[in-house]
């Protein structure tokens, strides 16, 4: 077998490992055909109806990862390509460096490459930016002026008080703030808008963080360490030599990042005091959250260690914290999103995992992995998380979002 194949999704069983079957999920929650989350319905969308789709920054390591996740999509038709004008007129398969561990699609190994101007992408519903933060601010505000509604893996729009930031295993409810975007757009928009995700390592906690505000309220103190493989500094990403045989504990801007993001995410949305929505930055509880961010020679898949103190006295013991990430459903999941995991948060009862090479892939990257739960001497519980970055921390993440805004009615077909 080759290198890339061990790679792949099918790593763990190709290598003869154990699966996840061990841990504390209860039986059959692998989904036989019968089981399949892409047979859901959803509102908003009718059995065999197809959804036009396109990819900005498709050359690129995350638009590359959108053209792998949507090759099976049950609904979503990749319809139109965007990249750099050098790109722009060939065949797809001519103009990427493609760097996935399966084929390029047979059905996109053709499609021309555009320039990411918004007239290529006229019959597009969805538009998905893959884009560097350095160029992705100008063209998908262009993409929203023209009416389109866009789902950006980009930082340029994280912060702006009218877009919502979100992970969509935690605050796909942020969506209620689009009617205000549009309003505010000049000319006010009927389709277009912008919605970002989050940071790769911010998405990795928030999601367990969530879970555990939802069963015993607030978070008081977090203090977070993360592992980050090397493809989350994209392609061709960290020289060898300065990540072979060591570990880089600095990456600019990640622990800003992940300590503003956090807050976002996990608060609500309110009044301002000039009567707009407003996102609240969880200030009626204040969370305070100190990170520290290394870079690690993992190919795929952040590790981060997670020491949480809570609101409420006495706290949960680890046994109800596990009880708790194992019993999380977000509203991704009761709304039937093909894309979504079957479970949000897996716990693992093994010391030693999770681990980035046997459990990244685990549910298509789509989860979250936590284990070593227990009390933190410190604070009050402490865990390990695991979450894929290019996954469910990049394309996979955007590609939800799309599809809670259709079944919630955001989206209009």
């Amino acid at each position: 077998m080759s290198f890339a194949g061990i790679l792949g999704r099918d790593f763990v069983g190709a290598l003869g490992f154990p699966t996840p079957q061990s841990s504390s999920v209860p039986p059959g929650f692998l989904p036989t055909d019968s089981q399949s989350p892409f047979l859901h319905d959803m509102h908003g969308i009718h059995q065999g109806e197809l959804v036009n789709i396109g990819v900005l920054g498709a050359t690129g390591t995350v638009g590359q990862r959108f053209i792998a996740l949507l090759e099976s999509h049950p609904y979503f038709v990749v319809h139109a390509l965007g990249a750099s004008a050098r790109s722009a007129g060939k065949a797809y398969s001519k103009a990427v460096n493609w760097k996935q561990t399966t084929p390029i699609p047979a059905s996109v190994r053709d499609l021309p490459v555009h320039a990411c101007e918004p007239e290529h992408f006229r019959e597009c519903v969805v538009v998905f930016s893959g884009l560097d933060a350095d160029v992705a601010g100008d063209i998908e505000a262009a993409f929203r002026a023209a009416d389109l509604a866009v789902f950006s893996n980009a930082k340029s729009y994280r912060r702006d008080p009218h877009v919502p930031l979100i992970v969509p295993l935690v605050n796909t409810s942020h969506l209620s703030i689009i009617p205000q975007q549009r309003s505010l757009h000049t000319p006010p928009l009927r389709k277009g808008f912008i919605v970002t995700n989050a940071n790769c390592s911010t998405t990795g906690v928030v999601i367990p963080l969530a879970a555990l505000e939802r069963a015993f309220g607030p978070v008081e103190s977090c203090l977070i360490t993360t592992m980050q493989a090397v493809s989350g500094a994209g392609y061709p990403g960290v020289p060898s030599l300065d990540i072979f045989d060591n570990i880089v504990p600095y990456i600019p801007g990640e622990e800003e990042k992940m300590e503003w993001e956090t807050l976002k995410i996990l608060g609500g949305i309110g009044e301002s005091d000039a009567g707009a929505q407003a996102f609240d930055m969880h200030a009626g509880t204040p969370l305070r959250i100190s990170a520290s961010c290394t870079r690690v020679p993992v190919i795929e898949g952040h590790t981060e260690t997670v020491s949480v103190r809570f609101a409420r006295r006495p706290p949960p013991s680890p046994q109800q914290v596990r009880e708790a990430l194992l019993a999380y459903t977000p509203e991704a999941q009761t709304l039937g999103c093909p894309s979504a995991p079957r479970h949000a948060i897996y716990v693992h009862e093994e010391d030693d995992r999770p681990q980035p090479r046997l459990d990244r892939n685990y549910q298509q990257g789509a989860g979250v992995s936590v284990g070593r739960v227990r009390q933190c001497r410190v604070l009050d519980v402490k865990f390990v998380v695991l979450v894929n970055n290019v996954n469910i921390g990049a394309a996979t993440s955007s590609i939800i979002n799309a599809e809670v805004a259709i079944a919630k009615g955001v989206i209009t077909l």
